[in-house]
Formats: structure tokens, C-alpha cells, sequence
């Protein structure tokens, strides 16, 4: 959303008039006054909700029809994902007599061949506190599993001595055969509840009946949604701080040598290689423990060691989502830090020559392609009329392949400095636009995994593309 403020009233009831609903860039706007009061904005008086809408029923059209009874402060039609209309939508008048109005001309009329049904807005918590009684107090009944040769006296007579019941039917297909799940619905609650209770799991002509309370579609999948993430959180929160990540493996490295690696630290509940289609070792696997405290122990103790031929990584593992999220909390952090940086460039590289002389440049710590760090100095100044010197060639130097000894060995914003003139070129060759953000984005993290990083160029791309991404995002939200 944005806001657009006007010298003129006129103005702005114009721009209302003229553009509202028009389209920007394949999605129809809506335009509507500012309201600076909260407890205006969330009001709900005046504010209906309409189902049954016909799916060619635009924002537009709403307001077309509703607009003969009042004011309308904003309307709009709910849509899903790909942009369709769900069958419903909102509109909100500016008083409770223009709602109370629409309701009384609308309710119950067709719309497109639909009969609509229009109502004033409840909110959600009303909505679910007003289901839960339902739900509390429910008459009807949900039985599957009943044999596809019971018929619907047979069902009516195993349900009828629990109490009175107002119908019962066994749902069938187009040509009468039954499709072995139907209703009772009962006169009474309590009636419904002992029917539920008794009758759930017991034998019926040799099939276990399924006997619950009747939920709407829209229940079911609810539910169903519910229970999939409380189970997918409930797994999260089994493996969170012991599952570890290792890679760097030699090829030759199996299951049970893993296990055997890392047995020393704790009990290993799982210790997996993962393989490629052709069962060729992946380089890389995870290795869960029993609690926290082990994984810990083994991260500090191993990580870094020489298994086989190479030295291997291993860190607490993380979803993808919670990575990219770290990043960008990470780059967020950087950019509070330091809102206005010196543009990076790569090794030996001069920037434009507006920029070279813009101000004083200080550097404590060696930018790529500088040998060692070099004293303050401010730049020459500016002459108006200067004109730039033609560019000097630029001869790189031969960079070896580093390790972790040879890193080991200089001091750590040096560290970071040989890492950095490694990354930045194959950076570069990926995201030219961005490069330098983003070299400064993994330099964040662990010297280690940057090594392995460089050795492995298919998950260095992987990490490149996730800052892109994150990088991208922040930038869109500008």
C-alpha cells in the first residue's frame, strides 16, 4: 500500500473518482481516504460481509451495486493466491445506517443467477468463540466405513436408541450405490454425543465404524492444516541444537563410519550420508544426538579436524528458511551500522573518478588486492576542470589456493581480507550487480565454512543465490 497527499480536496476526490480500481501493473487498486485514527480504522460499524458471489463480480462491480445505499469507505472482493475471486467480499460504509440499509435491500437477492447472503462483518475471534459453542453443542453426527450393502433404515435403526433423530442418510453416487459414509443428525445434543461415544470403532456387519461430530469442508482442512504444522513445529523442536551438519567428507566416508566418528561425543540417534541418484556419496550428512549439550561438544571438538583426507565442517544444522532469515537479520544489522558505505569494488580496482576524489578515503583495514594495511590518508581534492586520467592497467596477482594453516596464521581482519579477494571474482561472475554487497554479506560468516566454500563452488553458489535473494528483497522494500 502507499498514500498520496493532495494540496486540494478537490484534487484528491478526483483522483479518487478517476483511478479507483483502475489497474497497476495487472492488479486492480483501491483507493480510499486516509484515517490517521486507529480506533476509526478498526471499527467495525458499518462494515458488511457478502458470500455467494458470482467469481465474475470484481471489486469494481461491488461497489457499483452497493453504492446506491450510501457512502462506501473502501469494498473489496477477497481473492486467492493466483488472483481469483474467493466468493466473498467486504464493504464498509461510512455510517451503520448505509450497512443496516444494504443489508435490508441485498440480503437474499440474486446477483449474476446467485443468491447472495449479506450480513454485518463479525470479526474472527467473535467468528470462532460463536463456533466453539457450536461445535460444544452439536447434533450431527459423521459415520464412514459402513458397509456398501447397509441401507438407510438398517443405519437408522443402529442410531434411533440413542434418541430421537430429525434424518439419516447414506451418501450414494450417481447411480444409487452407496459410498459407505453418511449422517444422523439428532434431535438432541446429548443424544448425538453417547451415539458418538458408544458407537465410534465398534463392529457393524463386519466393519469397524468411524462415528464423529460432522464438520464443514472448510473445518476439516482447517484441522487438518493445524494438526500438519503443530507436527511439523513439534519435529522442529525435537531436532532443534542436535542435529549437525557435516560436510567436506571424503567420498569413501559410509553411514556407519560417521556414526563411529562422532559416537566418542554422545548417543547418535541418527547418522545419515546423503547420496545422489546414483548412490555416489554427496560429501556431506547430518548426524543427530540424544540432547543439546553432546551436538555442542562435537561442533567444538571436531569441527575443523582432518577426517580422512580433508578437513570437515560441522555446525548445527538449520533450515533454509532460518538461514536466509539470519542473513538478512545480519545484513539489516550491517546496514543500521553503517548506512552509508564505501563502495566495494573488486581487487585493484579504482572506482569512478567523482567518487576517488569525493572526500577523504581512511582505511585501517586493507581493501582486496593491498598487501598490507595502509595510514590514513585523505584523498587529493577535486579540481573543477580536471579531466580523468585514462585508466592504468591492472595486472592481478596469482592468488594460491588458501587452507585453514595458512590462514591460521595472520591475524583475523587479514583472514578476512584473503578470503574476501578469493570470493569477490567468482562472486562477480554470478551476481556482477551486486557482488560487492554481497562478498561482504558471507564474509559474516565462520573463516571455516568460507574455506569450504571455496573448495565447493556448487554450494558457494548456493550461498550466493540466498544473499542475492535476501539482498533483492531488502532492496524491494526501499
Amino acid at each position: 500500500y502507499a498514500y498520496v497527499n493532495y494540496h486540494r480536496i478537490s484534487d484528491a476526490e478526483k483522483a479518487i473518482e478517476a483511478l479507483n480500481y483502475s489497474s497497476i501493473k495487472g492488479r486492480s487498486c483501491r483507493i480510499m481516504w486516509s484515517q490517521r485514527d486507529p480506533a476509526l480504522r478498526k471499527t467495525n460499524a458499518g462494515n458488511i460481509f457478502i458470500k455467494n458471489l458470482d467469481p465474475t463480480i470484481d471489486h469494481k462491480a461491488l461497489h457499483d451495486t452497493f453504492s446506491a445505499f450510501g457512502n462506501i469507505l473502501s469494498c473489496k472482493i477477497a481473492l486467492d493466491e493466483e488472483g481469483r475471486s474467493k466468493g466473498y467480499g467486504f464493504v464498509h460504509y461510512e455510517s451503520q445506517e448505509f450497512a443496516e440499509k444494504a443489508i435490508a435491500n441485498v440480503n437474499g437477492m440474486l446477483l449474476n443467477d446467485r443468491k447472495v447472503y449479506v450480513g454485518f462483518y463479525i470479526p474472527k475471534k467473535e467468528r470462532q468463540s460463536k463456533v466453539e459453542g457450536f461445535r460444544a453443542q452439536f447434533t450431527n453426527v459423521y459415520v464412514k466405513n459402513i458397509p456398501l450393502d447397509v441401507s438407510d433404515e438398517e443405519l437408522r435403526e443402529l442410531f434411533g436408541k440413542y434418541g430421537a433423530i430429525t434424518s439419516c442418510l447414506i451418501t450414494k453416487d450417481n447411480i444409487g450405490v452407496s459410498r459407505g459414509f453418511g449422517f444422523v443428525n439428532f434431535e438432541k445434543h446429548e443424544d448425538a454425543q453417547r451415539a458418538v461415544d458408544e458407537l465410534h470403532g465398534n463392529d457393524f456387519h463386519g466393519q469397524n465404524l468411524y462415528v464423529s461430530r460432522a464438520q464443514k469442508k472448510s473445518e476439516r482442512e482447517e484441522e487438518l492444516r493445524r494438526q500438519y504444522e503443530d507436527a511439523k513445529m513439534e519435529k522442529l523442536n525435537k531436532y532443534q541444537g542436535v542435529n549437525l551438519y557435516v560436510k567436506n567428507l571424503d567420498d569413501d566416508v559410509d553411514d556407519d563410519q560417521l556414526r563411529e566418528i562422532f559416537s566418542v561425543y554422545g548417543v547418535i540417534t541418527s547418522a545419515k550420508i546423503m547420496r545422489s541418484e546414483t548412490n555416489e556419496s554427496r560429501g556431506f550428512g547430518f548426524v543427530c544426538f540424544t540432547s543439546p549439550e553432546e551436538a555442542t561438544r562435537a561442533v567444538t571438538e571436531i569441527n575443523g579436524r582432518i577426517i580422512g583426507t580433508k578437513p570437515i565442517y560441522v555446525a548445527i544444522a538449520q533450515r533454509k528458511e532460518d538461514r536466509r532469515s539470519q542473513m538478512a537479520q545480519l545484513f539489516q544489522l550491517k546496514q543500521r551500522m553503517n548506512p552509508n558505505p564505501v563502495p566495494m569494488y573488486a581487487p585493484n580496482m579504482y572506482g569512478p573518478p567523482s567518487m576517488v576524489a569525493a572526500r577523504p578515503v581512511y582505511s585501517a583495514v586493507p581493501f582486496p588486492g593491498q598487501a598490507y594495511p595502509v595510514m590514513p590518508r585523505p584523498a587529493p581534492p577535486m579540481l573543477a576542470q580536471a579531466r580523468p586520467a585514462p585508466p592504468m592497467p591492472v595486472v592481478e596477482p596469482a592468488l594460491h589456493p588458501l587452507n585453514a594453516k595458512d590462514l591460521a596464521s595472520f591475524p583475523a581482519e587479514v583472514q578476512k581480507q584473503m578470503l574476501g579477494e578469493r570470493l569477490y571474482p567468482i562472486i562477480n561472475t554470478y551476481e556482477p550487480e551486486y557482488s560487492g554487497k554481497i562478498t561482504g554479506m558471507l564474509l559474516e560468516m565462520d573463516n571455516n565454512e568460507l574455506l569450504h566454500m571455496l573448495e565447493d563452488k556448487d554450494e558457494l553458489l548456493g550461498k550466493v543465490q540466498e544473499a542475492a535473494a535476501v539482498l533483492k528483497e531488502h532492496l524491494s522494500k526501499k
